[in-house]
C-alpha cells in the first residue's frame, strides 16, 4: 500500500494546501503542508482507504482553519460526511479565532474521544503522531535542549500524552504496523527527554 493519486487526493491536497497556507511548523520554517502530506504517505502504510488517507490530508483544519474559511460543512459537501467525520474524530476541540481550553484539557479530551474512536481514526491518529515524534528526534538533532522550548508543554507531559496515545491505540488495534511503528517513535522521544 501506498499513497496513490486520485481526483479526491488531489482535491483534498489542494484543499489542505489553501487551508494551511502560510503557517509553518513549530520546529523549523517548513511549510505546514508538509505535515498532513507525511500523515497521508504513513498511513497509506497501514490502509489503502482512500478515505482515510483523504482524512489524513485534511486532518488539522477543521482545529486550525476559521469556519468562516473552510467549515465542516464544505468538508461534508467536498469529500462526503464519512471524511468529515473521521476528521472529527482526531481534532482537538478547539476552533481557530476562538479562545483555546488549556493544553492538558485538550490533550484529555483528545484521548478520551480516542479510546472510542473507529479504527480508521486510530490510524490516523497513529500516523500524526508518528511524524510528530519524528519531527521532534531531528528538531533535537539540530537544536539540542533548547527543542523542548518550541512547545506549549514540557517534555514530560509530551512524553505523557504520546506514551497514552501509543497505549490507546495498542490497546484497541492489537500488534500491527502502526502500533509498532508509534511505539518506536515513542521510545525514540523517550530517549532525548531530559531526567525529571
Amino acid at each position: 500500500m501506498s499513497l496513490t493519486w486520485t481526483p479526491a487526493i488531489d482535491r483534498a491536497l489542494a484543499v489542505a494546501a489553501r487551508c494551511h497556507a502560510g503557517q509553518t511548523r513549530k520546529d523549523d520554517p517548513t511549510p505546514y503542508i508538509a505535515h498532513p502530506v507525511a500523515v497521508a504517505m504513513i498511513v497509506s502504510d497501514f490502509t489503502d482507504d482512500q478515505d482515510v488517507a483523504v482524512a489524513a490530508l485534511l486532518h488539522d483544519v477543521l482545529e486550525d482553519v476559521p469556519p468562516s474559511v473552510y467549515s465542516a460543512d464544505d468538508m461534508t459537501a467536498e469529500f462526503g460526511e464519512r471524511v468529515t467525520e473521521l476528521v472529527r474524530g482526531v481534532s482537538e476541540e478547539k476552533t481557530a479565532g476562538e479562545e483555546t481550553p488549556p493544553w492538558r484539557v485538550r490533550k484529555e479530551g483528545y484521548l478520551a474521544t480516542l479510546a472510542e474512536d473507529s479504527e480508521q481514526c486510530l490510524l490516523i491518529s497513529a500516523a500524526d503522531k508518528i511524524h510528530n515524534l519524528r519531527s521532534m528526534v531531528t528538531a533535537h538533532e539540530h537544536l539540542g535542549e533548547d527543542m523542548w522550548g518550541i512547545f506549549n508543554a514540557g517534555p514530560q507531559e509530551k512524553l505523557w500524552f504520546y506514551n497514552a496515545i501509543a497505549e490507546t491505540v495498542a490497546e484497541r488495534l492489537g500488534d500491527c504496523a502502526a502500533t509498532r511503528q508509534l511505539r518506536q517513535a515513542v521510545d525514540d522521544v523517550a530517549a532525548l527527554v531530559p531526567a525529571a
